[in-house]
């Protein structure tokens, strides 16, 4: 059953959307001219996008993944997050150069609203396993100072949940078949926009 906080998201309008996804494409679009993201007063904007949420964006360009960044947890209003984010992600994820103007057209924008992170609860790799939900499951793997993520949409791409594990182990560059006392996941669910 999904949590209340990600049911509210769940429940956007399709113009707290059209908002979000505006927003999304206006900080890339003011990163390219002013090198920084949208500035937003969220006291103005609709209230539901002003409660606190956590947001990623992913830049993709003809299919292929051109820039994916965002915050795990909520601790701004949804809708400077999704701002923050499409600026990282546009200029400031470690794997891509930073977004040129004249690949701008080329981009498609897609905004992931994430849902409270929950821990799972297993005592080695096969009982977590068990546990994970292909589709719908975003990870969080942590151990010490080391932590990855995947979003649900992975799961389009490699749908078996050993591959799903090793790619988030190798994310977090630990070893193949890595497992301790100390490591925790996470699962939480998301909302897609559009």
């Amino acid at each position: 059953m999904p949590s209340p906080e990600l049911a509210a998201w769940r429940a956007l309008t399709l113009h707290e959307r059209e908002r979000l996804l505006a927003v999304a494409a206006a900080s890339i679009d003011h990163g390219l001219e002013h090198g920084r993201p949208l500035p937003l007063d969220a006291a103005e904007d609709l209230a539901t996008l002003r409660e606190p949420g956590a947001s990623f964006v992913t830049l993709r360009r003809e299919g292929e993944l051109r820039g994916c960044v965002g915050a795990l947890e909520a601790f701004r209003p949804l809708v400077e997050d999704v701002a923050q984010s499409a600026f990282a992600a546009a200029f400031r994820d470690p794997r891509f150069p930073p977004l040129r103007r004249d690949e701008r057209a080329k981009i498609d924008i897609h905004v992931t609203i994430l849902g409270p992170a929950s821990p799972i609860r297993a005592r080695d790799e096969r009982e977590l396993l068990a546990q994970l939900r292909p589709g719908i499951d975003g990870l969080v793997l942590r151990e010490g100072e080391v932590r990855a993520t995947l979003l649900p949409a992975v799961w389009e791409r490699m749908p078996d949940p050993e591959h799903f594990l090793a790619a988030l182990r190798r994310k977090a560059g630990l070893p193949d078949g890595h497992w301790s006392s100390e490591v925790e996941v996470l699962r939480y669910e998301v909302v897609e926009l559009p």
